[in-house]
């Protein structure tokens, strides 16, 4: 595709439903490189695999390429990204030639060519790795690119474990790509999800690789733990942004009553909380759905919302999550319901939390971390 084609291209892309902002695009550097990389390998016969797509640059950018488009198929952890595709391709005319899929066989059977933004963490790579190893043919090639500033030495060697060869390219704009071919054999059982047991909690804790903290109980969720016994019993609670599910197990542990829902907008964090709340015993009590911002609950259909919000959007650092969630929260809590929010001191989200919720109080402090509680407002 010529530069020019293509920059027209990516930029008329959007974020949407993601957060969108001045500072926010959806496309960077490392998705052209991918793609004028590509572009060497592909042939009208070629079968594209596509993961991390972010919001449809990759996708959309194999599509619309000069008249040799390959179908392609695309997983993308985030159900943000996976809308913001649909409505990108929808935007840019595109009818069809791409499908959706799970990070499994059927997105890489007969794939010779992996497009992949490189993920933040090694364990997340792992994971896609070995999918890549297992489900892929043999003489597939996987391209993999990242911002120079976020790839380490330690990505080559997971690549490395799952592939015989792989050759770093000559970077380009601050971006890279790992060139990754002749995929190994590997173990009969995928690496992921791993199960630790939680001493501290007394919790089996599962997790994929793409999930944050992995298995480890994180220092904000820790911290919220510690006002457990101050939480009240709701009929229906609800972990928004659940991660691998531990506030939700924990909750439910003490609230036997309570029809706790867990939520999050990665698959990758929804099948670790499903995992969590079935090695615990809670399953019955626990739904685990994936969702964007509780957007297909009901308004005013939970009592308590439990939130240990990002602060990060990609790789920057962004308090539009966390608006986005407290003005989910606000629609769905009942009037008088609860918010209960653990966050980085240093974002000061007390006055968002009072504006968009209703009165909030601070209930601990420690020197990073604070806890507040906030009541919905009867008549909003």
């Amino acid at each position: 595709m010529a530069e020019n084609s293509l920059g027209h291209l990516l930029g008329r892309l959007r974020r949407y439903p993601d957060v969108e902002a001045a500072n926010l695009q959806a496309w960077d550097a490392t998705d052209t490189l991918l793609l004028d990389t590509a572009a060497d390998l592909l042939t009208p016969a070629s079968r594209v695999a596509v993961i991390g797509d972010r919001y449809g640059a990759l996708t959309l950018g194999l599509l619309g390429g000069a008249g040799t488009a390959p179908q392609v198929r695309v997983y993308q952890d985030l159900i943000t990204g996976e809308r913001a595709l649909r409505h990108n391709a929808a935007a840019l005319g595109v009818a069809g030639g791409f499908k959706q899929l799970p990070l499994g066989a059927e997105l890489l059977a007969d794939a010779d060519i992996v497009l992949l933004q490189l993920p933040k963490t090694l364990a997340e790579l792992e994971e896609i790795s070995d999918a890549v190893a297992r489900h892929a043919p043999k003489g597939a090639v996987l391209l993999a690119g990242g911002r120079v500033k976020h790839m380490s030495l330690g990505m080559n060697e997971v690549l490395g474990r799952y592939f015989e060869t792989v050759q770093p390219q000559l970077a380009r704009r601050k971006s890279r790509v790992l060139l990754a071919s002749g995929p190994k054999t590997v173990e009969p059982v995928p690496p992921y999800p791993v199960t630790e047991h939680n001493a501290e909690l007394d919790l089996q804790v599962c997790a994929h690789g793409a999930v944050f903290a992995g298995t480890k109980l994180d220092i904000g969720t820790r911290y919220l733990l510690e006002f457990l016994p101050e939480i009240p019993a709701a009929g229906t609670s609800v972990d928004l942004g659940c991660g691998t599910g531990i506030l939700a197990a924990m909750y439910a542990r003490r609230h036997p009553d309570s029809a706790v829902i867990a939520t999050d907008q990665s698959a990758a964090a929804v099948a670790s909380a499903r995992a969590t709340a079935t090695a615990n015993g809670l399953d019955r009590q626990i739904t685990v759905l994936q969702d964007d911002a509780m957007g297909s609950l009901p308004a005013g259909s939970a009592g308590l919302i439990l939130l240990n919000p990002p602060f990060h959007l990609g790789a920057s650092v962004h308090a539009g999550a966390g608006i986005k969630m407290f003005e989910a929260a606000a629609r769905v809590l009942v009037p008088g319901g609860e918010l209960w929010t653990v966050f980085n001191s240093h974002l000061h989200y007390l006055p968002a939390l009072e504006r968009l919720v209703g009165p909030t109080s601070v209930r601990g402090r420690n020197p990073k971390f604070t806890v507040s509680v906030s009541v919905k407002r009867h008549g909003r």
